[in-house]
């Protein structure tokens, strides 16, 4: 009972980050109706750096902030540079751009810091296991979810509460009514992606933190598409509920079918999962069903 326990909690922590990530999935898809295949390497490119503004001296907090920012500015750029001209196009052509962008932040992230594992020196969090009765939580674990949470909730309320939010909401639920109200679909989009970079960087920095960085990292943020799609393309909820579902199956499959199937079964097994749940809920648990009436 206290092994399922420990990795229940710990798939818990791991997914609260997953879902993090997956905010940005959420919300390119919300406001375009693209599919960013490009998203592990926005996790990757995150986690180096913030990993650089730390080994610099910077604490771990400024580096997250400064982080955010260095997202918004790429965001921004990537968004102008690549994508800008290709609104109105058809949607798999947008598709296809973004796993061209992919490819190209990961030979960027290669020629800049090299394809060797790096690690947070000294460590931020300490080794000392956070204790709750007879449960022992790895600090990393636990102060990341927080952390991850934190950052969660002021995006959602910045959703919510700000101008720009309800801009990028109106955009995502009908493009044509948004415009007609002067809503403009450029800043939109390029908003989307600037906070699509803030959420996976963060998301990267916070894995790097358990996993140390390298470029399997980008792997985990593509490892969150099947949070995105357990929950719903554009549900924000869902993101949190797919994250931590995904974390939880990936933590148990790593845990009791290891054994049984050495190399690598939990890597795949959500994507073995999300296969199977397609075939019967292939729109998610809060994903919006299209209904076309000739």
């Amino acid at each position: 009972m206290e092994l399922f326990l420990m990795t229940l909690i710990s798939g818990i922590m791991v997914g609260g980050i997953y879902a993090l990530v997956a905010l940005g999935w959420v919300l390119i898809y919300k406001c375009s109706g693209v599919l960013n295949l490009a998203m592990g390497e926005l996790t990757l490119i995150g986690a180096y750096v913030s990993l650089t503004f730390y080994s610099m001296g910077i604490p771990f907090i400024l580096s997250i902030v400064l982080t955010l920012l260095i997202g918004i500015v790429l965001g921004i750029l990537v968004e102008r540079i690549f994508l800008d001209k290709l609104i109105g196009e058809p949607i798999l052509a947008v598709i296809m751009v973004t796993v061209g962008i992919s490819f190209f932040f990961k030979g960027l992230v290669e020629f800049i810091w090299g394809t060797d594992i790096r690690i947070f020196d000294p460590p931020i969090f300490s080794l000392k296991p956070v204790s709750i009765g007879f449960l022992h939580i790895s600090t990393v674990y636990f102060w990341s979810f927080v952390l991850a949470i934190v950052l969660f909730l002021v995006f959602v309320a910045f959703f919510k509460y700000t101008r720009w939010g309800l801009s990028m909401q109106a955009t995502a639920d009908d493009e044509t009514a948004a415009l007609s109200l002067g809503v403009s679909a450029r800043f939109v989009y390029a908003a989307s992606w600037a906070i699509a970079f803030m959420s996976a960087g963060v998301g990267g920095a916070l894995l790097g933190n358990i996993n140390g960085v390298t470029i399997s990292v980008g792997y985990l943020g593509l490892l969150v598409l099947p949070a995105v799609v357990l929950g719903g393309l554009n549900s924000i909820p869902g993101a949190v509920v797919g994250g931590i579902t995904i974390g939880i199956l990936q933590n148990f499959a790593g845990t009791y079918l290891d054994q049984y199937f050495p190399g690598g079964v939990k890597e795949i097994f959500p994507f073995a999962f999300m296969a199977v749940f397609m075939l019967f809920v292939p729109y998610g648990l809060w994903g919006w069903i299209k209904i076309e009436r000739m």
